[in-house]
């Protein structure tokens, strides 16, 4: 029988931190929360079998990461919009420092995107980033590379626009 308590308890201690690294991984605060808040309900829902998984907090990413790939369509249009019309996703309390990180990871491939978030965010190491991404170490070590080298510009002094252009949008994955 599921208690309710456990899954509380669960909640409280994992959400900001599940919707800070969806924000990082997505780019939009609003998009983040709902990914989150989605993983959540499904996480309710087989709490049973969830709860008894060695991380269960890496289920609730997998499967919002899933949910982002799947309303992807959705996703391209609210962010059309906001170039558009040059509105930019304000986090309250967000430092300057992590608001640029989010806009560099804008920036770069998904697969890049992810793995940083991963390892550098959420402080897996490069084997849990691999098994959590289906993909080899090797893998995930290059992604990391690869996505540092592509945001170091980013990230200067000289910081250029942070919105994504539309090539850039089209990196959709989680």
């Amino acid at each position: 029988m599921r208690d309710p308590s456990d899954f509380d308890a669960f909640y409280a201690g994992s959400v900001r931190r599940l919707i800070s690294q969806m924000y990082a991984m997505t780019g939009s605060r609003t998009e983040a929360e709902d990914l989150v808040q989605e993983a959540y309900a499904r996480a309710w829902q087989s709490w049973e079998k969830v709860s008894a998984y060695r991380d269960p907090e890496a289920w609730v990413r997998t499967v919002a990461c899933r949910i982002r790939v799947s309303v992807w369509r959705k996703t391209v249009n609210r962010m059309a919009a906001h170039r558009r019309h040059g509105v930019e996703d304000e986090v309250p309390g967000a430092s300057a420092d992590y608001v640029a990180v989010v806009a560099a990871l804008r920036r770069i491939p998904s697969e890049q995107r992810r793995a940083i978030v991963l390892h550098h965010l959420v402080g897996l190491s490069v084997e849990e980033v691999a098994h959590e991404t289906g993909a080899r170490p090797g893998t995930v070590k290059a992604r990391l590379s690869r996505g540092r080298q592509a945001m170091a510009p980013y990230l200067s002094d000289s910081t250029p626009d942070p919105r994504p252009t539309d090539q850039e949008v089209s990196h959709h994955g989680c």
